[in-house]
């Protein structure tokens, strides 16, 4: 009998004084009770809304039922069917903008919790379930993928169960990409990550790390020398935009690239245990309006910050952020200092950062974005006395990879140029994820990573049909 409850069953979480203070899990997930409780609310509708939202294609309404039933092992099947990393994808993806947002029951009230309901499964799954791997026969191919983020590990999943033989590069010295070095510990605990990469290790797959595609070898020496049947480039969004203002060198003043790396994958917030340092003041500014911008606040705040700022220059009804971030950073003593911007910074006499002066910002007409432009009010500039900024407006790809392949085609932006399916302009390379779009979503980089892993299977098998002939 479907339970007709409007609003979701409550994510069980820390307190907000308490997890400010500690980098574990927010949220501490359903209990089987709560997840039963949930997934009844799902009406089972004949035409699946919600997976049209999903960029993977994961049959929701098929594993919601399953877990309705108390089969979470099964539901866990189903979920994998198509989705390789869904203890990931249910704590980071914006199921309110995709799956959630076509739900029939937030007509009249909530969606069903779609995105918590997935991560129950997998937490259940990956807490005592038993992972039946059938190795599948080689095919005699092989295929190169640069990046082990989101949309890498998706392609190397996808390639080896259909028995390619893949061999992941990572430039990093651990593997996950973004998944490791951008998102917080608080957010998506690091051993989840590695969970999931050692499953895609049963299958086959195997990673490098220690090497730069683009330095230590190039895509041409993929393609020839080591004799790769083709190349999937998921290389991500690492290079930071920065403001464009005086006094952006200023000691204190950090990428949000920088900052979360040193935190997250390098474990500075170990220290002295492990032994990377992050300086982070008692009063820090974070630039930006992002989930990136919201991980480097609630970050520094966990860094023993007094004070930490959202400067932003629109207001909060064009945050970008999930909104569900923004209440966290709100709860947790977060300060929002909206329709504002940066105009420099000011440091002291030894070079470290002071103050930031800023101005007051009035919205316009709508944009490109969709957003109301910003405009400067004359006359309003002002300073905030800090010590520590961290920039969090963009990425871009690291160019590296562009300038060291040919014929591989870029728009002005730096984004490797591909068609629908991934493929570039060079002859068996193929690229998605944020080397594609720029920085975006870890579902949107795995669902392009699952048709570029489609699109190579049937270019691959068309090559040997060739061959054959």
């Amino acid at each position: 009998m479907a339970n007709m409850r409007d609003t979701k069953i409550p994510m069980p979480e820390q307190a907000p004084c308490v997890r400010n203070k500690n980098f574990l899990e927010v949220t501490t997930g359903y209990t089987p009770e709560m997840a039963i409780e949930e997934a009844k609310r799902c009406l089972n509708c004949k035409h699946k809304p919600c997976m049209q939202g999903c960029p993977v294609s994961v049959k929701i309404p098929e594993f919601i039922a399953l877990v309705a039933e108390g089969n979470f092992e099964a539901a866990y099947s189903k979920i994998t069917e198509t989705n390789a990393l869904p203890a990931i994808c249910g704590r980071v993806c914006p199921q309110e903008r995709q799956c959630e947002s076509k739900c029939v029951r937030g007509i009249k009230g909530e969606a069903v919790a779609i995105g918590r309901l997935e991560r129950f499964v997998a937490d259940y799954h990956l807490a005592g379930g038993t992972d039946d791997i059938s190795i599948p026969q080689k095919n005699g191919k092989k295929v190169a993928v640069v990046g082990s983020g989101p949309s890498g590990l998706t392609v190397a999943g996808d390639l080896a169960k259909l028995g390619y033989e893949v061999t992941v590069y990572e430039a990093f010295h651990t593997a996950g990409g973004v998944l490791m070095y951008g998102i917080p510990e608080f957010r998506l605990p690091k051993h989840i990550v590695q969970k999931e990469i050692e499953k895609l290790k049963l299958y086959g797959v195997k990673i490098e790390t220690n090497i730069i595609i683009g330095k230590t070898l190039l895509v041409d020496e993929l393609l020839t020398d080591m004799g790769y049947d083709a190349v999937y480039i998921g290389s991500g969004a690492g290079l930071p935009s920065f403001l464009g203002i005086d006094g952006e060198s200023l000691n204190g003043v950090y990428s949000a690239n920088e900052f979360l790396t040193r935190i997250n994958l390098m474990k500075g917030y170990r220290f002295p245990e492990y032994d990377t340092p992050v300086y982070c003041g008692k009063n820090v500014a974070v630039f930006g309006g992002g989930n990136v911008a919201m991980d480097a606040a609630r970050s520094a705040k966990r860094m023993g910050a007094e004070n930490v700022y959202i400067i932003y220059r629109r207001s909060k009804e064009e945050l970008p952020a999930r909104a569900e971030e923004v209440a966290h950073a709100e709860e947790e003593g977060i300060k929002f200092l909206l329709l504002q911007s940066p105009t420099n910074f000011i440091g002291d006499d030894n070079g470290w950062l002071q103050e930031v002066e800023v101005v007051d910002m009035q919205l316009g007409e709508t944009d490109q974005s969709g957003r109301r432009h910003p405009i400067a009010v004359e006359g309003s500039e002002h300073r905030i006395s800090i010590d520590t900024a961290v920039i969090a407006i963009g990425q871009t790809p690291n160019p590296l990879i562009r300038k060291t392949t040919s014929g591989l085609d870029t728009d002005k932006r730096g984004c490797i140029i591909t068609d629908e399916q991934g493929a570039t302009s060079k002859s068996f390379v193929y690229a998605g994820g944020d080397a594609v779009t720029g920085a975006a979503t870890v579902i949107l980089a795995m669902g392009a990573g699952k048709k570029a892993a489609a699109a190579i299977h049937k270019e691959l098998q068309n090559k040997e049909k060739e061959y054959d002939e």
